[in-house]
């Protein structure tokens, strides 16, 4: 990743998806003094180093940033640094939660089993979810629930639309742990996992959120994913700001 973000054409790039995700190759070339395939060679080592990825939509290619690589440097490295590096990252991530739609990723060592049952089971659920679990039967259009011990109703609560064990799981989602989550009504989580080897590629999208969507919806996914990734490669839960503000008290 570092090798990737060497090179200035390409964290120009990234600062034009900063301003607005999810251009086509045609509007990044644009704005820049290089050709299609000057830009598209310069994407291609981007999304190689995990820092952006590509999603068609219809007879268009559009490149959207991903996060997770930057919170994995974030919880591994940051505080071996000094603040103007942290400001930068949390900069970042502010950026980021502009958008109307979000596209994580990440690789964990592990089967698409496992990896299936995490996002599934309730107490395993709870260990990177913030102390959060969800409830269902997971079969094709039944309804789920995530609760935490800490509040009295659900978190937030939807619909299984697409249930395709263990590869692809889709989920409406209604948010309900605040009055301005509530307000931003139904979006849309697809979690689709990809075997890699002895590991497995999990994408997380986040979609049909309003233009006035609050961060508070989509703004945990780094946190999560980076916990699902330590949970299941050590055993042990992650500490990040949000298991500190809203995980169990209970010590795995």
């Amino acid at each position: 990743m570092f090798r990737a973000l060497a090179d200035p054409t390409r964290r120009a790039l990234l600062d034009a998806l900063f301003e607005h995700d999810g251009q086509t190759l045609a509007a990044l070339t644009a704005r820049h003094e290089m050709t299609r395939i000057g830009v598209a060679k310069h994407l291609r080592l981007l999304e190689e180093a995990g820092l952006v990825v590509s999603r068609r939509r219809g007879r268009e290619k559009l490149h959207f940033l991903n996060a997770i690589p930057i919170r994995l440097i974030h919880d591994r490295w940051v505080s071996k640094y000094t603040e103007p590096w942290a400001a930068g990252l949390t900069g970042l991530k502010r950026e980021l939660e502009q958008q109307m739609e979000k596209i994580f990723e990440i690789y964990i060592r592990t089967t698409p089993e496992r990896l299936w049952a995490a996002i599934t089971d309730p107490a395993t659920r709870a260990r990177f979810h913030f102390g959060a679990s969800v409830e269902s039967d997971w079969t094709p259009g039944s309804g789920y629930t995530l609760t935490h011990p800490g509040n009295e109703g659900p978190l937030a609560e939807g619909e299984n639309l697409v249930v395709d064990q263990p590869r692809r799981l889709v989920q409406s989602m209604r948010t309900l742990w605040s009055p301005e989550a509530a307000r931003a009504g139904t979006t849309r989580v697809t979690w689709e996992i990809e075997p890699v080897g002895d590991s497995c590629h999990l994408t997380v999208t986040h979609d049909q959120l309003a233009a006035d969507a609050p961060p508070e919806l989509y703004g945990g996914w780094p946190m999560i994913l980076s916990g699902l990734k330590t949970w299941l490669e050590t055993g042990r839960t992650l500490t990040t700001p949000g298991s500190l503000m809203y995980g169990s008290s209970e010590t795995p």
